[in-house]
C-alpha cells in the first residue's frame, strides 16, 4: 500500500508511505489513477521510505494535472521537486532555433541570447588578449619573467619537431603544383614559366599557409589540451595558491616560443617547395639545377620573400592566443577538453586563412 487516506474537514489527508522508486512504477501509475484530487487535499510526505526521480516525476505530474483540487503539502516537500522544477525550468530556458515551425517571439529570443553570448565571448577574448599583453610587457622587463628554458622548451616541440612533416608537406605540394602547370603550360610552350609558378606560389603563399596550417593542427591542438588537462587536475589552481602568475608560466613561453619556431619553419618550408620545384622540373620538363636558379631569381621581386614571411609572426600569434585562451576556457569534464580542443584547431586554421586573405588584399593595394 504506497498512501493512506484520510477525510479530514473540507477535503482529505494522504499520507504516502512505502517505495515510490523505478522498481514500483506499475503500481505507483495504478495508484495514481485511483486518487481523486477533488476538494482541498493534504499531502504528508514523511511516510515514504524510499523516493528516488521516477516516482518524484509521476508525483509531480499528478499534482501538476489534478481535477481540479487544490493542495497543501504537510512539512517540507521532498527535495526531489525543486530539482525537477530546476529542470524544467533550464529546458523552458533553452534558446529556440529561429527553424521548424517557431513563432517570431522564438526567433527573436534566439537572436538576443546568440547575440549576448558572442557579445560576452567578445569580451572574455579582448580581456584574455589584454591580460597576455600586459603579462608579456612585464616578462621583457626581466629575464626572471621571460622565463628562458621554458621558450627554449616549447621553440623546440613545437619547431624543431615539426620540421620532418613540414618539409615533407612543402615538397609534396609544390611537387603537385608544378606537375600541375606543367602539364597545362606545356599546351602553350611555355613550360619555362612553371618555374615562376612554383617559385611565387611557394614564397608567397603555401609555404606560409601550410606551415601555419600544419603547426596549428599540431601545437595548437596541444596547447589547448595542456592547459586545459592543468585546468582539470587544478593544477592552475594550485599555482594561483602559490602566488605564481599562471599567464607568465603557461601562455607567454608558447606565444613567444611559437613567435620564434614559426618563421623559422616557413624559411624551411620555402627552401624544400622550391626543392621539390626543381626536382620535377628537371625530371619533367628537362629543366636543369643551373636553369632553374637563375630562372627563379629572374622571376622574383625583391618583396616575393617578405611577403611570406612578414605573415608568420602575426600567423603564430593567431594560433598561440586561440590555443592557449581556449584550453584556459576547459571546465568540469574530460568531454569539455575534447571539445574545446577541436574548436581550438578550427578557429585557428579559420583565423590564419581570413588574415592570409586580408593580407592578399593589402599586398595587392600596396603593390607589395
Amino acid at each position: 500500500m504506497l498512501f493512506e487516506s484520510e477525510p479530514s474537514g473540507d477535503g482529505q489527508t494522504l499520507r504516502l508511505r512505502g517505495a515510490w522508486c523505478i522498481d514500483n512504477v506499475r503500481e505507483i501509475e495504478s495508484t495514481l489513477a485511483q486518487l481523486s484530487a477533488e476538494g482541498h487535499t493534504r499531502l504528508d510526505f514523511s511516510g515514504i521510505e524510499t523516493l528516488d526521480l521516477s516516482g518524484a516525476w509521476l508525483l509531480r505530474n499528478w499534482l501538476e494535472h489534478g481535477k481540479g483540487g487544490q493542495f497543501e503539502v504537510v512539512g517540507e516537500p521532498p527535495p526531489h521537486f525543486a530539482f525537477l522544477d530546476e529542470l524544467l525550468q533550464k529546458n523552458a530556458g533553452k534558446p529556440a532555433t529561429p527553424s521548424g515551425g517557431g513563432t517570431l517571439r522564438d526567433a527573436i529570443v534566439w537572436i538576443g541570447r546568440t547575440s549576448v553570448q558572442h557579445a560576452k565571448q567578445t569580451r572574455d577574448a579582448v580581456g584574455f588578449f589584454g591580460r597576455i599583453s600586459m603579462t608579456a610587457l612585464r616578462a621583457m622587463r626581466s629575464l626572471h619573467h621571460l622565463r628562458l628554458p621554458s621558450i627554449a622548451r616549447h621553440v623546440y616541440e613545437t619547431g624543431i619537431q615539426a620540421i620532418p612533416i613540414v618539409s615533407l608537406i612543402a615538397f609534396l605540394i609544390s611537387v603537385i603544383v608544378a606537375y600541375l602547370g606543367a602539364q597545362q603550360l606545356q599546351q602553350f610552350g611555355a613550360e619555362i614559366f612553371t618555374v615562376d609558378l612554383v617559385a611565387i606560389s611557394v614564397l608567397r603563399e603555401m609555404g606560409v599557409l601550410l606551415t601555419s596550417i600544419i603547426v596549428a593542427g599540431r601545437s595548437g591542438s596541444a596547447f589547448a589540451a595542456e592547459i586545459g588537462v592543468m585546468r582539470l587536475n587544478d593544477e592552475i589552481d594550485a599555482l594561483q595558491s602559490m602566488g605564481v602568475d599562471f599567464y607568465e608560466v603557461l601562455v607567454v613561453p608558447r606565444l613567444i616560443g611559437l613567435l620564434i619556431a614559426l618563421p623559422l619553419l616557413t624559411v624551411i618550408a620555402d627552401a624544400m617547395g622550391l626543392a621539390g620545384g626543381a626536382l620535377l622540373s628537371s625530371m619533367l620538363l628537362d629543366i636543369s639545377l643551373e636553369q632553374f636558379i637563375p630562372r627563379v631569381q629572374d622571376a622574383l621581386s625583391p618583396t616575393t620573400f617578405w611577403a611570406g614571411l612578414i605573415k608568420a609572426p602575426v600567423f603564430a600569434l593567431l594560433i598561440a592566443l586561440v590555443g592557449t585562451y581556449r584550453g584556459m576556457q576547459v571546465r568540469d569534464s574530460s568531454r569539455e577538453l575534447g571539445r574545446l580542443t577541436t574548436v581550438a584547431v578550427v578557429q585557428s586554421i579559420f583565423l590564419v586563412i581570413f588574415a592570409d586573405a586580408i593580407f592578399a588584399v593589402v599586398f595587392v593595394e600596396l603593390d607589395f
